[in-house]
């Protein structure tokens, strides 16, 4: 009889014992975690600290006494010199109990700030004439500023708005100004043809906050819309002595 021979080839795999991977998420319970951002219009000042509360299970061991084998029965103790009365013994059973540690730190705040639309205001104020410079301004301050106590940490948000002016009749102009009236605004605009014109300012925030001396931009913008409506007219012209 011949015997074959065979081998046996084994994944190197499987020789390996598998460890679980835990994955563990960045988390703020030694420092607060603070972002700034925006959202519908709102700057939204946010803090985090700490994982919530911990939880743990203790199983408090019983002794139990010997069972005989056979009749699965307490085993009595072995008689001495003395005789020893007969008690009555209670088992009881194992008791589980619950340990709840004392919780982590875990505080959240979140503060909503509403920045301010802008009024439009122009001069002259009644019926400014065509080929007549035409001063426009707005009431925004040119820097926003607020210091807020976020989970007990002190927050430093700056905002600056840039402008977008559309006069009505397809001129369109940037600036970082708000504008002032008559004879120092450098926001102003002609017209060329009477009638009336819808005045649109787009107000744009951007900045950044200081927490614990770092500075750091603040996530998306903040956009305001603010309307005004300019009646132009023309004058004819008379010759005087």
């Amino acid at each position: 009889m011949k015997y074959k021979k065979y081998l046996l080839l084994v994944p190197l795999f499987s020789l390996i014992p598998l460890t679980p991977t835990y994955v563990y998420g960045a988390d703020c319970s030694q420092s607060a975690c603070i972002d700034v951002y925006t959202r519908n219009g709102e700057i939204i000042i946010e803090g985090r600290k700490g994982n919530g509360p911990i939880k743990k299970k203790v199983i408090t061991k019983i002794p139990s006494t010997p069972k005989s084998k056979i009749t699965k029965k307490p085993i009595p103790p072995k008689p001495s010199g003395t005789p020893v009365p007969k008690v009555k013994r209670t088992y009881k059973p194992r008791v589980v109990k619950k340990i709840t540690q004392a919780p982590a730190v875990s505080l959240s705040d979140r503060l909503v700030k509403l920045l301010p639309t802008a009024g439009v205001a122009y001069q002259p104020e009644i019926e400014p004439l065509i080929n007549v410079p035409v001063y426009f301004w707005c009431d925004l301050p040119a820097i926003f500023q607020s210091r807020v106590n976020v989970i007990g940490e002190i927050v430093d948000v700056a905002l600056r708005p840039s402008f977008t002016w559309s006069f009505g009749d397809g001129i369109f102009m940037s600036s970082i100004e708000n504008g002032a009236p008559y004879p120092d605004g450098k926001i102003r605009h002609t017209y060329s043809q009477p009638g009336t014109y819808l005045v649109t300012l787009l107000s744009t925030w951007n900045g950044n906050f200081t927490h614990n001396g770092v500075s750091r931009a603040i996530t998306g913008t903040v956009k305001k819309t603010s309307v005004a409506t300019v009646t132009v007219v023309s004058a004819s012209t008379t010759f005087v002595n």
